[in-house]
């Protein structure tokens, strides 16, 4: 088997799974609880805690620990707009955002909400200067993933963060989901971060919203103090402790990590470009971790299913997308409605190896000169 969807979930690593198993077996009792057990629990989970800001060198903010990124966003985003709705409703976003933060934002349209798109330049990076002239008096909100999870593209965040920083109504959020544990993203000038640890190696079901420590929101789920006002329920210590090792493994070694995977993907891409109908619509603005090509007149599903074939599996868009036979950000970028229709993602690892990208090269030879 050869997995080239890393970008929508990645194996749990056994040491994660070992924490996971620890914790769940030694550490029985609840964290809210007064007596001994509670307090050795929420001694781990404050010690995953400080961990986790030590390694994103982020400890003026708070870990409000979620389901996950899209639990993550959605409580950002709604929880921004209740808490801060009679300062304005106005909300500014990216063509190139998943859909866990389009779901929230049309939620919020029925409210009364304004939601505007910031454009793009030539390579898919957000224009700053119309950014800098949509901003308003009644803007609380800007939301902008680090990076695309189709194409990959890496945005300006630093830069993104000094202009929203020059109003002090308005939050930046970043969903950086498809960055953390793969590039270093400086997040200093960021006052919410999302991301699961299942796209670096963790447990399905955790990740985190970082938050400001200044910064009051309403929560989505009431309840009383869980590790945080944020976010009520019983704690899950060992999906935390699971999370807080998953990091930190995801960030040892971290430079011949990102060379491999850079590497692997520039080999790639030397190879598929030798084929007339086949484009690559990643660039050199895009993260070296994922890999987007359209084979014009392919429908992308028929591709899948044909490398599955040989057990090679890559994915059409995001995992989480809609069915929509058409990549609206593959379009954004291209303006091709053409290569939109026939977009195909790969996504790599540090754990990819060069003998599983030729499998996939061979049999991808194959499939082509069948189907085109």
């Amino acid at each position: 088997m050869v997995y080239l969807d890393y970008s929508a979930t990645t194996p749990v690593s056994q040491d994660v799974l070992d924490t996971f198993v620890v914790a769940s077996k030694k550490f029985i009792g609840n964290p809210n609880s007064l007596h001994r057990l509670g307090t050795e629990s929420r001694n781990l989970i404050d010690a995953a805690t400080e961990q986790i800001k030590e390694i994103l060198r982020l400890k003026d903010m708070e870990v409000i620990y979620t389901s996950g990124s899209s639990e993550s966003n959605n409580l950002v985003i709604k929880g921004i707009a209740s808490k801060y709705k009679n300062r304005g409703k106005h909300i500014i976003t990216s063509p190139f955002e998943h859909s866990s933060i389009y779901g929230p934002l049309n939620y919020l349209l029925d409210d009364g909400y304004e939601v505007e798109f910031v454009n793009l330049d030539e390579n898919g990076l957000v224009d700053l200067n119309h950014l800098k002239s949509l901003i308003r008096d009644d803007t609380i909100l800007v939301t902008i993933s680090s990076v695309n999870s189709e194409i990959g593209l890496l945005q300006p965040i630093e830069e993104i963060g000094k202009i929203v920083s020059e109003y002090p109504k308005c939050y930046f959020h970043s969903d950086m989901t498809q960055s953390i544990g793969k590039v270093n993203v400086p997040i200093t000038n960021v006052d919410f971060v999302s991301f699961s640890a299942h796209k670096f190696f963790g447990i399905k079901g955790i990740g985190c919203l970082l938050k400001g420590k200044n910064i009051v929101i309403d929560p989505l789920i009431h309840g009383g103090k869980s590790t945080t006002n944020y976010r009520s329920g019983t704690p899950a210590l060992p999906l935390i402790a699971s999370l807080s090792k998953a990091l930190r493994l995801a960030y040892e070694d971290f430079d011949n990590k990102y060379n491999h995977v850079y590497m692997l993907n520039k080999y790639v891409k030397e190879q598929l470009s030798k084929y007339d109908n086949v484009f690559i619509n990643s660039n050199d603005k895009s993260i070296p971790h994922i890999l987007n090509i359209s084979v014009i007149d392919v429908k992308p599903e028929t591709m899948l299913h044909a490398l599955e074939e040989y057990d090679i599996f890559i994915s059409t868009q995001s995992a989480c997308s809609s069915s929509s036979t058409l990549s609206k950000a593959v379009l954004n970028l291209t303006k091709d409605e053409k290569r939109a229709k026939s977009s195909i993602r790969v996504s790599i690892s540090y754990i990819t190896t060069k003998e599983e990208i030729d499998l996939f090269l061979e049999a991808f030879d194959k499939c082509y000169k069948r189907l085109v």
